[in-house]
C-alpha cells in the first residue's frame, strides 16, 4: 500500500511526518530519514487500528509526476 507523507521541518529543527489520508496521523523525528521510519510505524499502527475495530481502510494512492519543461 501506498500513502502520501508530508515531512516539514518544524522551528525547532525536528522533522515532523504527516499522511493526509489518515487523520491524526503523525510523526516525528531528528532528521528526515528518522522521521519517514516513525510515520512508517504509525501509518502500519494506525492500519493495523482501523482492521481491529473493522474501520474501512482508505485506498492507497497513484500518483504520477509530470516534468514541464522550463
Amino acid at each position: 500500500m501506498r500513502y502520501r507523507v508530508l515531512i516539514e521541518q518544524d522551528e525547532d529543527g525536528v522533522f515532523v511526518a504527516e499522511c493526509p489520508t489518515l487523520p491524526g496521523c503523525i510523526s516525528q523525528g531528528t532528521t528526515r530519514q528518522e522521521a519517514l521510519v516513525n510515520i512508517k510505524d504509525a501509518i502500519a499502527g494506525y492500519i493495523e487500528s482501523l482492521l481491529k475495530h473493522d474501520e474501512p481502510i482508505p485506498p492507497s494512492i497513484q500518483e504520477e509526476m509530470v516534468e514541464i519543461p522550463g
